[in-house]
């Protein structure tokens, strides 16, 4: 299994092919469907982003309550098509990856080709190993927001299968 750190550079998304699987360590911002639509109305403002996109990766999680001596409670994908209308923008404005779950649109696809970026998936039913990836975490933006505030992560080894690489390979239907 192949090792990824971040920031993520165009070197590491090119040797990143569909139905890897990968373990990835580093910083990670989850964002989900308020998070985006607020994000992507900032931008149309010409406001200043609470976060910088280049070579980050967004995880479309919200996680549920931290249990006592926990860094964080269960966090799992939440299904990755409610964001594509929000992804091209931000994957123009630098963002290099996702992790979600399930299938992407046209839209997406085209932009992660066109701008050297990567989408990563993960199966349903793993929020609770997913928090053992976990090392830290902070809110960094949109507090109000509650498990859909945009957090900091670090994580460690936090296994990923590269469902859109950035030739056009698609694990969900395998064109190229």
């Amino acid at each position: 299994m192949k090792e990824i750190s971040t920031p993520l550079t165009d070197d590491i998304i090119k040797s990143l092919k569909v139905g890897e699987t990968v373990y990835l360590t580093g910083s990670i911002y989850t964002a989900r469907d308020a998070a985006h639509k607020r994000l992507c109305e900032m931008l149309e403002k010409g406001e200043p982003m609470p976060i910088q996109f280049e070579g980050q990766i967004v995880f479309y999680a919200g996680p549920s309550p931290t249990p006592p001596g926990a860094v964080i409670g269960s966090i799992g994908p939440t299904t990755a098509v409610r964001m594509d209308k929000y992804s091209p923008i931000l994957i123009e404005k630098g963002l290099k990856a996702m992790i979600g779950k399930g299938i992407r649109g046209e839209e997406v696809k085209k932009a992660v080709i066109d701008h050297t970026g990567v989408y990563f998936a993960q199966p349903g039913g793993i929020a609770a190993l997913m928090s053992k990836c976990v090392t830290s975490l902070e809110i960094v933006a949109f507090e109000d927001l509650g498990t859909e505030a945009i957090r900091k992560l670090t994580v460690e080894k936090m296994p990923l299968i590269v469902a859109l690489d950035c030739y056009g390979g698609d694990v969900y239907n395998r064109q190229l």
